[in-house]
C-alpha cells in the first residue's frame, strides 16, 4: 500500500527520460525559431509596404503565399518523415526557413521576396509536422497533451523575440528605409541548432521498429485518402482550416492594426510602440498554449477546445472595436493571446493519435497543413475587405468569429483517443 501511494505522489515530470526532454527541446526550440523567422516578416511590413510600394492587399498577398508554401511543406516533410525519419526532417526544415530567411534579406524586388518568404513557408510547415509526431511518438501516453502543450508555446517565444528585435533593429534611431533586411539576416541564425540536434535526437523507438526499408513502405497518401481513413482525413483538414483561417487574419494583421492610425482604422500607436503591445498579446499567447494540455488532462481535450474557441469569438470583435484606449489594450490583450493562441496545443496529439505509425507524419503534415492552405486565405481575405469604404482592419477582423464557432462545432464530429498508446 505504501509502494503504490509513493509512486502516486511522484511528480509527472521526474517520470520522463532526459533522452524525451531533449526531444521536447528540439521540437519546442524548432517551433520557436520558426515562429521568429515567420514573424520577422509581419513585424517589418510598414517599412516593406514603403519600400516596395504595395499596398495592404499586396502584403497580405505575400503573408498567402508563405501559409500555402507552409501547407505545401507540412505535406512533403510529412512523408519525408515517414520515409526517412522523424529527426532528420527536422532538421532539414530549420535549414531551410534559416536559409530562406537570408535570402529575404537580398530581396530586390517584390517577386524575389515573394520567392524567399514562399520558401520559409515550405521549412515552417515541414517543421511543426516533424516537431509533433516526434513527441507523439517519444513521450508517454499519459503525459503527450502536456508535452505538445510546452512545444506549442515556443510559438509565443518566438514571436515575442521577433517583436523585440523588430523594435530594436527597425526602431533605431539611425534606422535607415532598408533596415528591414537586417532584420530578416538574423533569421539565419536558427541553422546553427541543427547542429545540437543531430548529436542529441534520435529517430522514436516506434518509428524505428518498423523495419522496412522506405522503398517498401506502403504509400501513405493512398492510405490516408483511402477508403477507411478519408473521412476522418478531410474532417481535419476542415477543421483546420476553420481554426487556421481565424487565427492568420487575426494575428498576422495585429500588428498593422495596432501601428496604423486612428484615422485609416487603426489603433494609433505607431510602429514601436504596437510593438509593446504586442508583448503582452503574447505572453498571454504562451501561458495558453502551455496550460491547454493540463487542463485538457483534468476536463477532457475537446471541452477545452471548445472553451478556447467560444471565447476567442467573444473576445475578436471586442478587442478590435475598443482597442484604441492604451486600458483596453493592457486588459484584454493577455486574455485574447491566451485564447486566441492556446487552442493550437490540441492538434500535435490529437491527430497522431487518430493514425497509425506507418503513416502517421504524412496524415500528420497533410491533414493539418492543407487545411492551413485553404486558411492561408485570411492575410489576403482580411487586407482586401479592410480595404472596403467605411470597414477598416479593426471590423474585418471581426469577422473571423465565425470561423472560431465553426471549429468548436467540428471537434465533435472527431474520435478522442487522448492518453492511448499510439499505434505502431
Amino acid at each position: 500500500m505504501n509502494h503504490v501511494t509513493s509512486d502516486v505522489m511522484v511528480p509527472w515530470y521526474r517520470a520522463i527520460t532526459r533522452e524525451q526532454w531533449r526531444v521536447l527541446a528540439a521540437a519546442k526550440l524548432g517551433w520557436m525559431l520558426d515562429a521568429m523567422d515567420f514573424m520577422l516578416y509581419a513585424m517589418a511590413i510598414g517599412q516593406l509596404r514603403t519600400y516596395f510600394g504595395f499596398n495592404d492587399a499586396t502584403a497580405g498577398m505575400l503573408g498567402t503565399i508563405t501559409l500555402v508554401m507552409s501547407g505545401v511543406g507540412g505535406v512533403l516533410f510529412g512523408y519525408v518523415a515517414d520515409r526517412l525519419g522523424r529527426t532528420r526532417a527536422l532538421m532539414a526544415t530549420i535549414l531551410l526557413f534559416s536559409i530562406a530567411s537570408l535570402g529575404a534579406s537580398t530581396s530586390q524586388t517584390v517577386v524575389q521576396l515573394l520567392f524567399w518568404r514562399a520558401l520559409l513557408g515550405i521549412g515552417m510547415g515541414g517543421e511543426w509536422a516533424s516537431g509533433a509526431v516526434l513527441i507523439s511518438e517519444t513521450w508517454p501516453p499519459a503525459h503527450r497533451n502536456k508535452a505538445i502543450s510546452i512545444m506549442q508555446s515556443g510559438w509565443a517565444i518566438g514571436y515575442i523575440t521577433a517583436a523585440l528585435m523588430a523594435a530594436v533593429i527597425l526602431g533605431a534611431p539611425d534606422a535607415g528605409p532598408d533596415a528591414w533586411r537586417w532584420l530578416f539576416l538574423v533569421g539565419v541564425l536558427p541553422a546553427l541548432f541543427t547542429l545540437w540536434i543531430r548529436r542529441y535526437v534520435r529517430e522514436p523507438d516506434v518509428w524505428t521498429a518498423g523495419g522496412a526499408p522506405a522503398a517498401r513502405r506502403p504509400n501513405p497518401f493512398s492510405t490516408i485518402f483511402g477508403p477507411e481513413l478519408v473521412g476522418r482525413t478531410l474532417l481535419i483538414i476542415l477543421l483546420g482550416a476553420s481554426v487556421q483561417f481565424a487565427y492568420w487574419g487575426i494575428f498576422f494583421w495585429l500588428p498593422a492594426f495596432l501601428s496604423r492610425p486612428v484615422a485609416q482604422g487603426g489603433a494609433g500607436m505607431g510602429v514601436v510602440g504596437s510593438l509593446g503591445w504586442l508583448i503582452p498579446v503574447q505572453i498571454g499567447a504562451y501561458f495558453g498554449y502551455l496550460t491547454f494540455g493540463f487542463i485538457a488532462d483534468h476536463v477532457g481535450r475537446r471541452r477545452t477546445f471548445i472553451l478556447f474557441m467560444l471565447a476567442a469569438a467573444l473576445l475578436v470583435p471586442v478587442y478590435g472595436q475598443m482597442a484604441r484606449n492604451p486600458v483596453i489594450l493592457m486588459l484584454l490583450g493577455p486574455v485574447l493571446g491566451y485564447f486566441g493562441h492556446g487552442y493550437f496545443s490540441l492538434f500535435g496529439s490529437f491527430i497522431a493519435e487518430l493514425f497509425p505509425t506507418a503513416v502517421r507524419a504524412t496524415a500528420q503534415g497533410t491533414s493539418y497543413n492543407i487545411g492551413r492552405m485553404a486558411g492561408a486565405l485570411a492575410p489576403y481575405t482580411i487586407g482586401a475587405v479592410a480595404t472596403l469604404p467605411g470597414i477598416g482592419i479593426g471590423l474585418a477582423l471581426a469577422t473571423t468569429s465565425a470561423f472560431f464557432l465553426l471549429g468548436a462545432a467540428l471537434i465533435l464530429t472527431l474520435p478522442d483517443r487522448s492518453g492511448e498508446p499510439l499505434e505502431a
